[in-house]
C-alpha cells in the first residue's frame, strides 16, 4: 500500500503546517481497521516515526514532537493529519505517512522545510 502525503512547504520557525495523507481506493474499505502513522526523514539520517494513530483513535508522539505535533484521522474522508506547530529548524525533513507497523512501500512523502 503506497500512501501520499502533502501539504509541506518552507515555514519560519515557531509556524505551523498540516499535512494530509490520503488513502489509496485500494484500501478505502478496510481504513478504518487500520493503524497509521507519520515519519520522517532528514538528510544523512534514519527515518523515524514521529506520530501514530490506533484504528480507535489512541496517539502516540516521539518525545521530539510531544505537545507540538498532533496527528488525527477522518475515516469518512479516508484521510489521516499531522498539525505541526511551533515549528523547529530541527524538524526539517521529508515527511511519510504509512501503515502502522509500515507497509515496504512508501510514497514519495512530502518536504517540510523550517528556516531558522
Amino acid at each position: 500500500v503506497q500512501l501520499q502525503a502533502s501539504g509541506g512547504g518552507l515555514v519560519q520557525a515557531g509556524g505551523s503546517l498540516r499535512l494530509s495523507c490520503a488513502a489509496p481506493r485500494s484500501i478505502f474499505s478496510v481504513f478504518r481497521g487500520y493503524d497509521m502513522a507519520w515519519f520522517r526523514q532528514a538528510p544523512g539520517k534514519e527515518r523515524e516515526s514521529v506520530a501514530s494513530i490506533t484504528w480507535n483513535g489512541r496517539t502516540n508522539y516521539s518525545d521530539s514532537v510531544k505537545g507540538r505535533f498532533t496527528i488525527s484521522r477522518d475515516n469518512g474522508k479516508k484521510t489521516v493529519y499531522l498539525q505541526m506547530n511551533s515549528l523547529k529548524s530541527e524538524d526539517t525533513s521529508v515527511y511519510y505517512c504509512n501503515l502502522d507497523p509500515p507497509s515496504n512501500e512508501w510514497g514519495q512523502g512530502t518536504l517540510v522545510t523550517v528556516s531558522s
